[in-house]
């Protein structure tokens, strides 16, 4: 029998400034797999591990901190994704991230790029991510 990984997902926004109009796209911010990883060469949203001492919100805060080195400010439930890839099972806690400290930046070598939701559906995700798209764009 597969476990099932829990990970806390962050779907992290560009913070508009007061100079910004709304016509102006939103962008998001994501981060590539290491090539020798699961789903390897796939753009992701950046996210990790939930741990058996914390809840997902710490460890949405923790792995973004690690990850992208943002500190965050306040996010709200977005959507969870139960996904089989026939050899790994998850369950996905995504969170909407749009007030944080720091710019992102990808602090484990990987490739990164913020990119606008019609970018987001040209780009090779991991199949359990597609979810989060669709929530994004019925969102709009």
């Amino acid at each position: 029998m597969t476990q099932t990984v829990h990970v806390a997902v962050g779907v992290i926004c560009s913070q508009q400034t007061e100079q910004e109009t709304e016509q102006e796209a939103k962008q998001y911010f994501l981060t590539k797999r290491h090539q020798h990883v699961h789903q390897g060469g796939k753009w992701e949203f950046p996210g990790g591990k939930v741990e058996a001492n914390e809840t997902v919100a710490q460890a949405l805060a923790r792995e973004l901190k690690e990850e992208v080195a943002i500190e965050v400010l306040s996010c709200q439930p977005l959507i969870e994704i139960m996904h089989d890839y026939g050899d790994k099972k998850v369950c996905l806690d995504v969170f909407l991230v749009d007030n944080y400290q720091g710019k992102p930046t990808a602090q484990e070598g990987q490739q990164q790029a913020w990119f606008t939701l019609a970018q987001l559906h040209e780009l090779d995700l991991p199949a359990a991510n597609k979810a989060i798209l669709e929530t994004l764009s019925s969102a709009q």
